[in-house]
């Protein structure tokens, strides 16, 4: 089994502290804090990210009928995670986590709950590995059936653009009909202190996480139809209630495969 490193910050278990987790060490609550102390925001940015994710596996749920999820990049468990979400609404629903994090596999049984009538699991993969995470996901799910598959966060660390469309395209194109892309990642031109903060945090040389331009995350939906109101800032696909969210550097969507 591969050893857990503590004595190097990792950006799952940051993005754990920054949600509010407690499956980090105290690098990376002194790299997050470090982060934040630059750019307080950050936080925001998770917890709408993570809001984002609830809300389109709820769209994906009670208003297009999925009932089986493709988590790829899943990260460490914290609150509301996809079958929680999806389970809550549907209890039959069958969700596969797909990571190759050893600090995400130790703490698979978390993730393995599942209602009576629905089934989760978790395969030790990479994004990188799209053929086999298809392979793999056939066991728990049937892919003849619509699927929702889930980027939350991943496809940024894919640093070279042509390769994530490439990996996203082969993912997709193992689903059938009727089912669904559900993308949100981090972006550039609406923030620009969050750009300069994710920027100088790549430089430490720590893995490199890339905020994109909203036309490159737009095209990772290439060949599908974008759910209502298209790729937008987080806050603002399909809130809750009668606030008017702030837009912020994550933007989202949800593209069905016709």
């Amino acid at each position: 089994m591969t050893e857990i490193d503590t004595s190097v910050p990792h950006s799952a278990r940051i993005w754990n502290y920054w949600l509010g987790g407690k499956d980090n060490y105290p690098v990376d609550e002194a790299a997050g804090d470090a982060y934040t102390a630059v750019f307080p925001g950050i936080v925001t940015i998770a917890r709408s990210s993570r809001a984002f994710l609830g809300r389109s596996i709820r769209y994906l749920v009670e208003e297009a009928g999925v009932r089986q999820f493709l988590d790829v990049g899943t990260g460490l468990p914290t609150v509301d995670n996809t079958h929680e979400v999806a389970q809550r609404f549907a209890p039959e629903s069958k969700i596969v986590y797909v990571d190759n994090d050893p600090l995400v596999l130790a703490h698979a049984r978390a993730l393995l709950t599942s209602t009576p009538e629905g089934e989760t699991a978790y395969e030790d993969l990479t994004l990188y590995e799209p053929e086999k995470i298809l392979e793999a996901a056939s066991r728990t799910l049937d892919l003849t059936r619509p699927t929702a598959l889930i980027l939350s966060g991943i496809l940024g660390h894919v640093t070279d653009y042509d390769l994530a469309r490439d990996l996203v395209r082969r993912l997709v194109a193992g689903l059938p009909s009727g089912s669904h892309l559900c993308v949100n990642d981090g972006s550039r031109g609406t923030d620009p202190d969050y750009e300069q903060a994710q920027d100088a945090y790549n430089e430490t040389g720590a893995v490199p996480y890339l905020l994109r331009p909203i036309d490159k995350i737009e095209a990772f939906f290439e060949g599908l139809e974008l759910v209502d109101p298209g790729v937008v800032s987080v806050p603002l696909w399909r809130p809750d209630g009668d606030s008017a969210p702030a837009p912020i550097g994550q933007h989202g969507g949800v593209g069905r495969k016709a």
